[in-house]
């Protein structure tokens, strides 16, 4: 086999690629023709039978009391913030690396995201910085758990008490996870979960909200539902929309969630063999697991590598040849200070119009969300941990190939810069 990059006409390390992404069988397909057949394909009444069996499954699975089904990861965390009555003059911490659905979710309840750095191991939301941007007008916290990392929820439990602040967990990247043997999303008031298509738990679209707090979940599952109310004396009027998700989805999701635990393990096992394997390799390494991770899930898995081991080149340049050797990966989520999905001034939103400058992200300071994202971050598809030992090697022997070729890097380098 050419020593050559394939990205300059060699050939690849893995031309079969990985397993496809989803994964359906006969279950699923039973599933979606019964509730085919039975007529009731969307969300009214909420919740439906294969809604209400899901929520339970799922809450039970992360070891929450309480689940909610709507329509998206994003509206998740909007409704969670309505249900516990955040809005107008609020402020939100969030951190400045994550998917823009994490500060668009308060300007969409009405409250002001205060964006903070994170820290450097892990590239988690900083516990420091979170603490330092609390001001009287500051109600929530919203960590986000990404790739293979859980934030430090000792830390942010503990701030979060000692503020009277509520927390609401991003778990977008992180059904299965557990922290000292407990289910994240269960820490907070509300865990939110994507079920978009690419996540590791899908039905094509919807998002899932876990709490412990029944009215929590009452005033939620009103919210989605138009305002009806919830609680068992049907007095409990929100003023709502409809964020239902329909009957289909709920059913794939049940069946998806049977073959979810193993799928999870097996991806767990394949990414410690992987961070073993790393010790091979100088200028890559995986994100800190901190040891109190008790379960390891992930959406995608993350790598930071060091420019100086590949011919000073960055993660896109490196991600780009990655992806013509077949190893499927992603170069990651912007900083949230130069981020094209998330521009507070094209919004007429009241928020935005009303905290302008404070919403400018050029006021903003995140230099490790700006190196990780445009130097260090590369984001390796879940699919290559589906794919055993084999598939692991072939992503150590491409990233060594590209180690192997700085010249070859270099004029990559100078043609991505050129373009």
């Amino acid at each position: 086999m050419s020593d050559q990059l394939a990205i300059a006409g060699g050939s690849p390390i893995r031309p079969q690629g990985y397993p496809e992404w989803p994964v359906h069988d006969e279950a699923d397909e039973a599933r979606l023709i019964e509730v085919l057949r039975s007529g009731r394909w969307g969300g009214y009444p909420e919740p439906g039978p294969y809604n209400a069996q899901f929520c339970a499954d799922f809450a039970q699975f992360q070891g929450s009391k309480h689940g909610i089904l709507m329509v998206n990861g994003t509206v998740t965390m909007e409704v969670a913030l309505k249900a516990l009555n955040i809005g107008w003059g609020d402020e939100v911490i969030v951190p400045g690396l994550t998917f823009a659905a994490t500060a668009y979710a308060p300007m969409a309840a009405g409250a002001l995201p205060v964006v903070v750095d994170i820290e450097p191991k892990s590239w988690s939301i900083d516990a420091e910085a979170v603490e330092a941007a609390i001001t009287p007008r500051t109600r929530a916290i919203i960590p986000v758990h990404t790739g293979q990392i859980v934030c430090d929820m000792d830390a942010l439990m503990a701030i979060a008490q000692k503020h009277n602040l509520h927390i609401i967990e991003d778990c977008a990247h992180s059904p299965g996870k557990q922290w000292r043997g407990r289910g994240i999303g269960s820490f907070g008031a509300f865990g939110s979960f994507s079920h978009q298509s690419s996540k590791i738990l899908t039905s094509g679209e919807g998002g899932s909200l876990l709490t412990d707090d029944e009215q929590l979940a009452q005033r939620a599952h009103s919210i989605i539902d138009c305002g009806r109310p919830k609680d068992p004396a049907g007095q409990m009027y929100t003023f709502g929309c409809n964020y239902r998700l329909g009957e289909l989805n709920a059913a794939l999701l049940g069946s998806q969630l049977e073959k979810f635990p193993a799928q999870m393990e097996e991806r767990a096992a394949n990414a410690r063999y992987f961070m073993q394997r790393l010790n091979d390799i100088q200028g890559v390494r995986a994100l800190h697991l901190d040891e109190r991770i008790t379960r390891l899930s992930f959406y995608r898995f993350i790598v930071a590598i060091n420019p100086e081991a590949f011919a000073g080149v960055t993660n896109a340049v490196v991600c780009e040849a990655l992806d013509a050797e077949g190893i499927g990966c992603w170069v990651g989520y912007d900083p949230m200070n130069k981020y094209p999905l998330f521009q507070p001034h094209l919004s007429r939103l009241p928020v935005a119009v009303q905290y302008a400058a404070q919403l400018d992200p050029s006021r903003w300071s995140l230099p490790v969300s700006e190196r990780a994202a445009h130097v260090e971050q590369i984001y390796l598809d879940e699919a290559i941990f589906r794919a055993g030992h084999e598939g692991v090697d072939h992503v150590i022997a491409a990233f060594e190939k590209l180690q192997r070729n700085p010249d070859a890097l270099r004029k990559l380098a100078a043609h991505m810069n050129r373009g």
